[in-house]
């Protein structure tokens, strides 16, 4: 004997998930509208940070790494 069963997924959202949605949305408002000012301030620091990695990596292409420093010690 042989049982069918006619599982589909369910398309319907339940209360539960639309309130969690609604809390999650308006917490995110009031986190970035709140900190507007930080998140505002955050590309300088980034671009500060960003130009020492770089200058960091250039300048190390003079002597050849943390290691040596190019000489010729014997």
């Amino acid at each position: 004997m042989t049982q069918q069963h006619n599982h589909q997924p369910s398309t319907k959202i339940s209360a539960a998930k639309i309130a969690l949605f609604v809390f999650l949305a308006i917490i995110a408002f009031f986190l970035i509208t709140e900190h507007w000012a930080h998140i505002l301030g955050l590309p300088p620091l980034f671009l500060i940070l960003g130009l020492c990695i770089v200058m960091h990596l250039f300048m190390h292409g003079a002597h050849g790494g943390h290691g040596g420093g190019g000489g010729n010690n014997q």
